[in-house]
């Protein structure tokens, strides 16, 4: 059974930190890319970062760039997304992806919410 479990979460003031975890199972997850997304309420839900399959190259929206960093450990069949200088347009529910050619998996998914 294909599982992708996000947390990490929560509430943060503006400049803040957060990181991200999503714990894989019920897949080869190393052979997977890994992405990061997010929505926000009333909009589409928009790629983040991404992270290839053994970690080589990674992917960034330009409003992260700089803040954000995708990484993942494959013998703990992770990813993380460490999110420094967090500001308030960064306040959505961020959602882990799996893909590998037609394979597609989603996470539930972890609230971040950024305010003072």
């Amino acid at each position: 059974q294909v599982q992708l479990v996000e947390s990490g979460g929560g509430l943060v003031q503006p400049g803040g930190s957060l990181r991200l975890s999503c714990a894989a199972s019920g897949f080869t997850f190393s052979v997977y890319a890994m992405s990061w997304y997010r929505q926000a309420p009333g909009q589409e839900r928009e790629l983040v970062a991404a992270i290839t399959s053994a970690g080589g190259s990674t992917n960034y929206a330009d409003a992260v760039k700089g803040r954000f960093t995708v990484s993942r450990d494959n013998a703990k069949k992770t990813v993380y997304l460490q999110m420094n200088s967090l500001k308030p347009e960064d306040t959505a529910g961020y959602y882990c992806n799996a893909r590998y050619g037609v394979n597609d998996h989603w996470g539930q998914g972890t609230q971040v919410t950024v305010s003072s």
